[in-house]
């Protein structure tokens, strides 16, 4: 992923993104704070508190920010936004994650602008379990611990196993 500013660095990002692949993705720069919020369940999701993450510097949110170094964001969870903002924000977590046809764990990844406006980046349909993963400590501070988060997944595992035998398929030979 590379942040442009200017042709050159457009250029130069497009040439490393087709080393790794045809296609690559170009979409607009939104200014605004990263807020996630977590998503659980099947046919009836709910939604965790959501969770801002905070970069110590203007350094961009990369890979190794997200998955590696513990010192490159800070998470304020619950993210400082007003009750009737973390109540929009969870409706539409749930409503994208349906919409997607999600079933078992999601996170909803917002843009939340200076105008106010909450805008959804993308939905993670497995989001990390790591110890400095967003998911299960939004969760934490909703109230669900990760032993229970761990059998509440475990649970809408099942239930959809259970639900797709129920389903009459036809088997090619292959």
């Amino acid at each position: 992923m590379h942040k442009v500013e200017n042709e050159e660095d457009y250029e130069a990002g497009l040439k490393d993104g087709l080393e790794y692949d045809i296609k690559v993705i170009i979409e607009p720069n939104i200014v605004g704070r990263e807020i996630e919020c977590a998503v659980l369940g099947n046919e009836a999701p709910r939604a965790s508190y959501p969770g801002e993450i905070v970069m110590d510097s203007e350094a961009f949110y990369d890979f190794d920010s997200k998955y590696i170094s513990k010192e490159a964001a800070q998470l304020h969870i619950p993210a400082k936004i007003t009750d009737e903002q973390v109540a929009q924000m969870r409706s539409m977590a749930c409503k994208a994650f349906t919409a997607c046809g999600c079933e078992g764990l999601a996170r909803v990844d917002f843009f939340f602008t200076e105008e106010g406006e909450m805008i959804i980046n993308e939905i993670n349909t497995l989001p990390g379990f790591t110890e400095i993963s967003m998911y299960p400590k939004m969760w934490e501070a909703t109230g669900i611990g990760y032993g229970e988060l761990l059998d509440l997944l475990i649970e809408l595992g099942l239930e959809r196993y259970r639900r797709e035998q129920s389903l009459k398929l036809t088997r090619h030979p292959a």
